[in-house]
């Protein structure tokens, strides 16, 4: 079934999961915004809250506050959003079909029907293989760079939730595993990682500028930060706010 495409069955379940922070509240409701706009399909886009999972008993990874900032108590790392690990519980919320996460630093430029249509069935995961290391040790509001293997890789990835691989990826895997080991999809051979084009995961000041970005990521920090308004794309962003706070 290799290249066979995800959406050969247009009754397939396909569902959209985006992390959520209090910080970047705002974020996240333009990113949202950006992709209903311009997805024709009524896709459901359920927003990845840590304290509704604390409060299923779904998520109980134990964190602490370090210097003002979130802490995993088990990898012994900062975490630069609420949703740093709780995005790999998106296969055992979604149960079936194919799911998508995304943070919510995003722009999306077009349909997002298209990336999943890209999915190949003979595949756990789907995500843009990024090769990225950034030189800062600071981004976004002040957050550690924390550097791991295939770092980004999960930040755009789609699984699917019927395949016999992701079984493995249960609530105890995700609340027990170190950080980096889930982002670099341990519990998955490297034949089940099946890669997207570079646009749908454009990192912003890293990606080639030639591409032009389906999903524009700001990842070291978007236009809702004043150290960080003019960075490439700044513009459409705010054209997105405007209109969603119309």
């Amino acid at each position: 079934m290799s290249n066979s495409p995800a959406w050969s069955n247009p009754s397939r379940k396909m569902t959209v999961w985006m992390g959520f922070d209090p910080r970047e509240a705002t974020a996240f409701a333009v990113a949202r915004f950006s992709l209903h706009r311009r997805t024709k399909a009524p896709i459901k886009v359920h927003g990845l809250v840590l304290d509704d999972l604390r409060a299923r008993g779904l998520y109980t990874r134990p964190t602490s506050v370090k210097d003002g900032r979130l802490w995993d108590d088990i990898s012994q790392a900062p975490m630069s959003t609420e949703f740093a690990c709780s995005r790999f519980l998106v296969p055992y919320l979604a149960q079936s079909g194919w799911a998508l996460f995304m943070d919510c630093d995003m722009l999306v430029r077009t349909d997002i029907e298209k990336l999943f249509r890209q999915c190949d069935r003979s595949k756990a995961v789907m995500c843009v293989k990024h090769n990225y290391e950034p030189p800062e040790n600071v981004k976004m509001d002040g957050q550690a760079q924390t550097r791991y293997a295939r770092k980004n890789w999960s930040s755009v990835v789609a699984f699917q939730c019927d395949h016999p691989a992701n079984k493995a990826l249960t609530p105890e895997v995700v609340n027990t595993w170190p950080g980096r080991d889930l982002h670099a999809f341990k519990w998955l051979s490297d034949d089940l990682i099946g890669e997207l084009d570079q646009s749908w995961n454009w990192l912003c000041g890293h990606t080639d500028a030639e591409i032009e970005p389906d999903i524009c990521h700001f990842t070291e920090g978007g236009p809702w930060f004043d150290e960080y308004r003019d960075v490439p794309y700044s513009d459409e962003w705010r054209a997105e706010l405007h209109r969603w706070a119309l």
